[in-house]
């Protein structure tokens, strides 16, 4: 008997599969790795300097007003209020979404968990080495200032796994 040809709904599940499987894999890459998969050889910005260490002062800045139904990197649906940060694109090695950090505000000392669910774009230098960036609520919960908005916060973190 002759094969039947795939349809329709079949080859849609076949070319997202794919899609996702492609999507999955630049969004673990490292820069060489996309670089070398990327069809024009570009893997985007470099990364200027490490990820701050346990204990290591670095910058926590905050989201501001999101679009309603933003999706985060892991695909969740953006909630500003939550308890989650996006960690810098060029921090090496890159945190796994789930992973928890303890980030304590030197100034206060207020200490709050958040979940990493998001990758900024925001690029790490010696002048401005930005680390995290939490949500609004959390910015706030960890005693940032929204209004008149103070830009960031100097905290530690501790990576908890």
């Amino acid at each position: 008997m002759a094969a039947q040809p795939p349809t329709r709904s079949t080859l849609f599940r076949t070319v997202l599969a794919a899609a996702v499987a492609v999507s999955a894999a630049a969004l673990s890459a490292s820069p060489a790795q996309a670089a070398a998969g990327s069809p024009t050889g570009l893997a985007g910005p470099k990364p200027t300097a490490p990820a701050a260490r346990a204990g290591e002062r670095c910058w926590a800045t905050h989201y501001g007003p999101q679009p309603p139904g933003a999706l985060t990197a892991s695909g969740e649906v953006f909630d500003n209020n939550a308890d989650t940060a996006a960690t810098s694109l060029s921090r090496r090695p890159q945190l796994p979404f789930g992973t928890r950090i303890q980030v304590t505000n030197v100034a206060n000392g207020r200490t709050l968990v958040v979940r990493v669910n998001d990758r900024g774009t925001f690029v790490q230098t010696p002048q401005e080495p930005k680390c995290l960036d939490v949500t609004d609520g959390a910015f706030s919960r960890l005693g940032g200032s929204l209004d008149p908005d103070a830009g960031h916060i100097v905290v530690t973190q501790t990576v908890l796994g």
